[in-house]
């Protein structure tokens, strides 16, 4: 790091990869300072608890976070099921926040709303590189606090701030106006918000694995509650990339997810609109009409926005960054990553080289690294962290090696839209590969989270 200091590391986020990031700083030696909005490190994956993922445990712990938890007697659970988002909280993230190492570092309820440089907004030159960042923080009780960091790795991840159901980049006319009739981005149909939905019509709108989702769980209760209506809205001509590759996926809950969504849509389960780019919201006591770019409606008494999501940049407003003109990632990376031109298993791996920015030890990680584009891996975010952590510590020969292979798969390319979740192979950073292997041991399931593509893209093209 430039600056000379005892300063610790901001980490912003506690979620799987800032945790991660915080592990491998102190196993390097450094002092992480660990930054969550949320009330608890996970806040974002408590939203979709009820979500099982389609990759197995195997891919969805770090290494040196997992190094840390053995230390203290943690019982690693079985390498080849598949948790739901409430179990990856619960056997994995809390405990590791839990660790002593990690609960005196981690500061919950602290949002981060800016970062800079200690007495230099980002026009000033000079000195720069050695030169302490701020991190201001507004803090649950409301205090506003600025702490001085050494560097900062930026993992707050996108949720909180989802694409708008709007073409074009933009909310629909009247869609602030209608919030309270738009749902969260993964609602849980069948558990908290069941009344919301239980007998009414709901417009899905999306075309990614998060609208697979809470369509597959909408049947249900349509099932269970006579009189719930299910109506999924798409930009495109076809939903066959949502489908995706049936039997032939590597991933056999995800390839079933898009199996039984066909069956719905076939047997009239779910309605499909496609070519429906909403143009405009409009309520109407406790009901909603979106009209869309043709001028056809549809009348909902819920929406759910599957919209995807974008990064949150407000917050860095006075950092010298070097973004993709396309999808808001760091420059280098963003033409590898365009969900237009590639899929994660075309991804080439990377690590603090290729996240770098023109503002010296600073970096994004994570799910927010990637920008615009919805193909992030789990296991791309450890690599980024394990990666950034040894260039921070000067240990550029490890900063620089590349430690996971993501070579593409039969089910992973962009003609059907869809992205791999895990890594067909792994090295020994990561836990071995049972003989079952990530596509075998794991009993089928019919709804998952993909850890690879984490919400698809806004409609449908």
């Amino acid at each position: 790091m430039a600056v000379a200091t005892t300063l610790p590391v901001a980490v912003i986020g506690a979620g799987p990869v800032g945790l991660a990031a915080a592990a491998h700083l102190l196993e390097r030696g450094l002092e992480p300072l660990i930054l969550e909005a949320g009330p608890t490190a996970a806040a974002a994956i408590e939203q979709w608890r009820h979500i099982r993922l389609f990759s197995p445990w195997q891919y969805n712990t770090d290494a040196a976070a997992v190094r840390l938890l053995a230390t203290n007697g943690w019982e690693a659970p079985e390498p080849t099921a598949l948790p739901t988002g409430g179990e990856l909280i619960d056997r994995y993230l809390t405990p590791l926040a839990a660790l002593p190492t990690i609960a005196s570092r981690l500061h919950t309820g602290a949002r981060v709303v800016a970062v800079t440089r200690l007495g230099m907004d980002k026009t000033h030159s000079r000195n720069r590189d050695t030169t302490p960042f701020v991190v201001r923080v507004e803090h649950a009780d409301g205090e506003v606090r600025d702490y001085q960091a050494a560097a900062v790795i930026d993992a707050s991840g996108t949720w909180s701030t989802r694409n708008p159901l709007g073409t074009s980049g933009l909310p629909a006319v009247g869609e602030t106006a209608a919030a309270s009739r738009i749902s969260s981005p993964l609602p849980d149909v069948l558990g908290r918000d069941r009344e919301t939905f239980a007998g009414r019509t709901a417009v899905v709108v999306g075309a990614g694995h998060s609208a697979a989702n809470s369509l597959i769980n909408l049947s249900e209760l349509a099932a269970q509650v006579p009189g719930t209506k299910i109506v999924w809205a798409i930009r495109g001509a076809s939903a066959a990339k949502v489908y995706g590759g049936g039997d032939a996926d590597g991933l056999a809950a995800r390839g079933q997810l898009g199996s039984r969504l066909r069956g719905l849509v076939e047997d009239g389960t779910v309605e499909l609109r496609t070519g429906f780019g909403i143009a405009g919201l409009t309520t109407n006591g406790g009901a909603v009409t979106l009209t869309a770019t043709d001028g056809r409606t549809l009348e909902a008494d819920v929406v759910v926005p599957a919209t995807g999501f974008r990064p949150n940049l407000d917050m860095l407003r006075e950092l010298r960054l070097e973004l993709d003109p396309g999808v808001e990632a760091p420059r280098e990376l963003g033409p590898l990553i365009d969900p237009e031109f590639h899929s994660c298993g075309t991804v080439e791996p990377h690590g603090a080289k290729m996240l770098a920015h023109p503002e010296q030890d600073f970096y994004i990680v994570g799910m927010k690294s990637y920008g615009r584009a919805p193909t992030f891996l789990l296991a791309t975010g450890y690599e980024q962290v394990r990666s950034v952590a040894a260039a921070l510590a000067g240990d550029r020969e490890a900063a620089d090696t590349v430690q996971l292979e993501l070579p593409e798969t039969g089910v992973c390319s962009s003609d059907i839209g869809t992205s791999c979740d895990v890594p067909a192979a792994a090295t020994a950073d990561f836990a071995a590969e049972t003989s079952g292997g990530c596509c075998g041991a794991p009993e089928p399931v019919l709804v998952g989270f993909p850890t690879g593509l984490a919400h698809g893209r806004s409609g449908g093209n």
